[in-house]
């Protein structure tokens, strides 16, 4: 907007504002717009997205309708996404383990069942031993994510919801 020789420059980006009146001078516009750039530079990618304050609940922040929406909207494709990838993953398994035992039967191949037994039951042992306290990490992004759900409650179930249905389709 320009004002009897001045402009004014209105900047709104994730929680960044500035109103700026200057001389319509191209080198401080260009100050301006690189003092943005390395705010923005400096943003994480869903501050960016979702705006700065965005560990308030989405129950502050949109509709119940919208947020069931947005939970089963994710949660479908989730779902189809989990559906596909699983069904490839399982023939590629099962396939793998049938040309195995084809293999072992007409001779082409001599499995140590007796070995690799063993080798399972070390690995069960060493399994068994490293279950009693899982590790901190493990705790504490177990329980951020209890706060997640409990502060998004009805995204979350939205979520499952769609999950379900895409597991379904």
């Amino acid at each position: 907007m320009t004002n009897g020789g001045h402009i004014e420059i209105l900047v709104i980006v994730a929680g960044y504002t500035q109103v700026k009146t200057t001389m319509a001078d191209k080198k401080e516009v260009e100050e301006t717009l690189e003092e943005l750039a390395d705010y923005v530079k400096k943003q994480r990618w869903w501050n960016r997205v979702f705006g700065k304050n965005n560990s308030r609940p989405l129950a502050e922040k949109y509709s119940v309708g919208g947020q069931i929406a947005i939970g089963g909207l994710t949660g479908w494709c989730a779902g189809y996404l989990f559906q596909k990838v699983g069904k490839l993953a399982a023939s590629a398994v099962g396939g793998g383990f049938l040309l195995l035992q084809i293999a072992n039967h007409t001779g082409y191949i001599r499995v140590d069942w007796k070995r690799v037994e063993r080798d399972v039951n070390k690995a069960k042992k060493q399994l068994k031993l490293n279950v009693d306290k899982p590790p901190r990490e493990v705790t504490t992004k177990v329980e951020e994510v209890q706060i997640f759900v409990k502060n998004n409650i009805v995204v979350m179930g939205g979520f499952a919801g769609g999950f379900l249905i895409g597991l379904a389709s």
